[in-house]
């Protein structure tokens, strides 16, 4: 019985959306390719700035996004009245006041010397010079863990390593280094990565991307101020910086203290209220999120990271949803969400699902976007669908009809939990899930340009952004006007991968 059931909701759902298209009464037709690349090319243009979290510039992104959509027909629906809400984000990076001296040079933080990550820490020991080879290789000497204690380890930057991968090159080859030490030897009190002026760009990354230090959010406002960690530093320092080799007496002074900030981020939130009196009490919410990376380094001359693909294309593919729905409202109401500070941590999802301006048990679902406007015209991607990550049955169905309204090949790969990209913990569906809310996520997956300052506007396959944001709507119209909302699956799990046995493992 559930089998046909599914294939005649399938049939039925698929009929009702490409019969009403052709002839014109459903409003998907108001959700137009023109409108689309014209929003599109506003959001992640030049003039945005890359729209970082925590700026000003994500914040006239947000005032862009709020006053369009006013002008489509939504209401809105964030704290007072108004479109926005606000929350913290508390930022701590190493102090630039901080103190360090290698070899009796005194070292500019930033400029001649970055910490890995915000530490606290006192070093005042002399430094070894070995080779990487001497602590990865075969012949690690069992002495070494003697001559290491209490000393600065001071290792060389392999300047052939690839500067494609950014600043994670660097920074995985150094942590890389320091787990090989903890085999190798005992903890050293520093270890310093000496970076050759031939890996002049891996030092341009590092130095544009970890002085900017870490984020968090407490939501719950229980975590109380954050506390630095304290230990032993890992440090780049630029080897023209030294002015030569280090001599064999050489030492390490510092002395590593953080700053903490805090800066406001928003939420845009507007809706539609319902035409059911019955049903108007619940919502359907649309998700993305409008941050990127801002100003970066730059490539080719260019150092904005527009984030056209991430995730300007769901940005104004929620404005175009929510001009079809003001046009014609469903029983439910819509609730739309553009989270701040995705690029963070999340941290607009993971506030929102705490502050909600709306009942958050009367969310019955959540269609999450994110990336959806590259790779092959044909093809997408619906996560949310295979156990453990679903955690909606009928809410995968009604998307799977709707996707006939359209046809794409769906990928469901990406939702395995052995899945390298670990994708489906990465967009803003993820704090709705885990707060028991039925979710999905679409998405047209990874491409060269993910996270670099060639995600631009014209790179977007506007088209097949169009196509999407039709399957995401006509998802939405399903779910607005159907007489249950979609139940919630209590096997859902969270789960990363399996173990040996095959048991799912966090």
């Amino acid at each position: 019985m559930r089998r046909a059931w599914r294939g005649a909701f399938v049939i039925v759902t698929a009929a009702m959306l490409l019969t009403a298209g052709a002839r014109g009464q459903d409003p998907i037709e108001r959700i137009r390719e023109g409108e689309i690349r014209d929003d599109l090319f506003t959001l992640a243009g030049d003039a945005m700035r890359g729209r970082e979290a925590g700026t000003v510039d994500e914040m006239a992104a947000s005032v862009w996004l709020a006053e369009r959509a006013r002008a489509v027909g939504l209401q809105p629906a964030g704290d007072n009245g108004t479109f926005f809400q606000f929350f913290p984000l508390e930022r701590m990076r190493v102090s630039t006041a901080s103190v360090i001296t290698l070899g009796g040079k005194p070292l500019q933080m930033g400029r001649d010397v970055i910490v890995d990550a915000p530490i606290v820490a006192t070093v005042d020991a002399p430094v070894v010079t070995l080779a990487a080879e001497t602590l990865t290789g075969p012949d690690v000497k069992p002495e070494l863990k003697q001559n290491l204690t209490n000393w600065v380890l001071a290792v060389r930057y392999p300047a052939a390593r690839p500067a494609a991968a950014g600043a994670q090159a660097m920074r995985a080859w150094l942590r890389g280094l320091q787990k090989a030490v903890a085999v190798a030897a005992a903890a050293p009190a520093a270890i310093v990565a000496i970076v050759p002026e031939d890996a002049n760009e891996q030092w341009v990354r590092v130095a544009i991307s970890l002085p900017r230090g870490t984020y968090a959010l407490d939501p719950d406002g229980t975590a109380g101020p954050r506390q630095p960690p304290r230990g032993a530093p890992l440090l780049y320092v630029r080897e023209a910086a030294l002015g030569g080799a280090l001599a064999a007496d050489a030492r390490l002074t510092a002395s590593l203290f953080t700053d903490t900030f805090t800066y406001p981020s928003v939420n845009v939130v507007a809706k539609v209220p319902g035409r059911d009196p019955k049903l108007a009490g619940e919502y359907v919410l649309f998700s993305a999120h409008q941050d990127h990376d801002g100003e970066r380094y730059a490539v080719d001359g260019d150092a904005i990271w527009n984030g056209a693909d991430d995730n300007a294309t769901t940005a104004v593919a929620l404005l175009a949803i929510g001009r079809a729905v003001s046009s014609s409202p469903g029983r439910r109401s819509s609730l739309f969400v553009w989270h701040g500070a995705e690029e963070r941590g999340l941290m607009g999802s993971r506030w929102y699902v705490k502050h909600s301006t709306v009942p958050l048990k009367s969310i019955v679902a959540v269609l999450n976007g994110d990336m959806m406007g590259r790779n092959d015209p044909t093809t997408a991607a619906l996560l949310g669908v295979l156990p453990p990550h679903r955690n909606s049955p009928q809410l995968v169905e009604m998307a799977m009809a709707a996707n006939q309204a359209v046809g794409f090949t769906v990928d469901h790969s990406w939702d395995d939990p052995q899945h390298r990209e670990g994708w489906y913990y990465r967009s803003d569906h993820l704090p709705y899930a885990r707060a028991g809310i039925p979710a999905v996520f679409f998405s047209t997956l990874l491409h060269a340009d993910y996270h670099t300052p060639f995600d631009n506007p014209d790179r977007i396959d506007v088209a097949k952004l169009t196509k999407m944001t039709r399957w995401m709507y006509a998802t939405g119209r399903t779910v607005m006007e159907a007489d249950a909302p979609p139940a919630f699956d209590p096997s859902f799990k969270l789960e990363r991968c399996r173990d040996s046995t095959g048991t799912y493992c966090h």
